[in-house]
């Protein structure tokens, strides 16, 4: 058995041999001339550069939950992020509400970018708790809005650039904290990746505890209208919209996609919203409906599209808001994939969205905490679960090949 991180190995006897020598002051050491305790300095200068990293990620969490940050109102937490990466000398961007930072670029290297975002949803009803107090518990739990999602990304991969930047690796690196991700807003990462260089793979934090999502779902929000005819509802007449509508969505829920992603199962179709009728007595002639559509990458969006438009049938006209929150995927052999298989890892495909879906080249979903706590009451982080997802980045990352 050896203790190890990205420098060194040690072996348990000159592990606490040095330990032994080292309480005795640093000088015994150096009399001694221990080649393995030259390497256990290393190893302690690691811990102790891992703890400001660590305690720097608390503090900027504890700030950044404290200030609010819904999207499209981020400027404060931009501020917040931007001051912060000047007190570390990182030389900060800015575009709107999206704050980055770049190590030195070298056209011949690949480049990429980690990235999460800054906004948070709205506050959800049965807080307990003051959402904006990042309240920290005796064992070490912080509450707050955005602290699961995904203020703890933030930190922890803002960490993970400081720790790499400080050495020569074989690819470029950004740090990008975007705005506007809840609301898929077009003033996020979208607006920004063109001011950016080229990016050849990014890690997107996202609360996944730390297991890698190779695959995420993509969205399309369809406005539905069905038609009918006016009528008395005294009378035989007339040709109800509600009850075409019924037709509408039973052929909807029960439409089956031949196709199936092997990641990432079946695409999901919802009818989330409906809305009809104007007084009890008279025979709707319009209904309207709202669809949820997840899409894999068994499909495009647009094949997804024809083939609902197919099932929904000439009386529903179905409207996309938008087609370009397409489903990612990267391959299951990408060495960073293989190389989270060796630290014990579980890929998985992923139903929720993030601004995955808005980038056009190889990215990997994984960040601390946990999804099922986003958006959710009494939001919470543990600080272990930080400290793990720090050290986590830097042993996949640190001397790693991203193609």
């Amino acid at each position: 058995m050896t203790f190890r991180h990205s420098k060194v190995s040690i072996s348990p006897y000159i592990y606490t041999t040095a330990i032994s020598h080292f309480a005795k002051g640093p000088f015994m050491c150096m009399i001694l001339n221990y080649p393995a305790i030259v390497g256990c300095f290393e190893y302690f200068q690691y811990f102790c550069t891992m703890d400001e990293l660590y305690y720097d990620a608390i503090d900027l969490l504890k700030k950044m939950i404290s200030t609010p940050s819904f999207s499209r109102e981020e400027h404060e937490v931009a501020d917040l992020i931007e001051s912060q990466m000047n007190n570390w000398g990182l030389g900060p961007m800015r575009h709107g509400n999206n704050v980055w930072c770049i190590t030195g670029h070298d056209s011949s290297k690949p480049t990429l970018m980690l990235n999460s975002h800054i906004d948070t949803v709205s506050v959800a009803k049965g807080w307990q708790r003051d959402p904006f107090a990042a309240t920290e518990t005796e064992d070490g739990r912080i509450y707050g809005l955005g602290s699961n999602d995904a203020g703890a990304s933030v930190v922890s991969l803002l960490a993970t650039f400081r720790h790499l930047a400080e050495s020569d690796q074989s690819y470029n690196l950004i740090f990008l904290a975007s705005c506007e991700e809840e609301v898929s807003g077009k003033n996020g990462i979208e607006a920004t990746l063109p001011l950016l260089p080229r990016i050849d793979m990014a890690i997107v934090g996202e609360p996944t505890s730390m297991q890698p999502a190779i695959a995420e779902k993509g969205l399309m929000v369809l406005d539905g209208t069905v038609k009918g005819i006016a009528g008395h509802a005294a009378r035989e007449e007339g040709e109800n919209a509600i009850y075409n509508a019924i037709d509408v969505i039973e052929a909807l829920r029960s439409i089956n996609f031949e196709r199936r992603s092997s990641l990432l199962g079946p695409i999901k179709v919802s009818v989330t919203q409906i809305e009809a009728g104007q007084q009890h007595n008279v025979i709707p002639d319009l209904c309207k409906i709202v669809v949820d559509v997840r899409t894999t990458d068994a499909y495009s969006n647009l094949e997804t599209l024809d083939l609902l438009r197919k099932a929904a049938g000439e009386k529903c006209a179905l409207v996309p808001r938008s087609t370009r929150l397409t489903p990612s995927s990267i391959s299951p052999t990408h060495p960073l994939v293989k190389r989270l298989e060796i630290l014990g890892k579980q890929a998985f495909g992923s139903p929720t969205l993030s601004d995955q879906a808005l980038m056009p080249f190889p990215s990997l979903k994984i960040g601390p905490g946990d999804s099922a706590r986003s958006h959710s009451a009494d939001e919470y982080i543990d600080t272990w679960e930080i400290r793990d997802a720090i050290q986590t980045y830097i042993t996949l990352l640190d001397g790693c090949n991203i193609n």
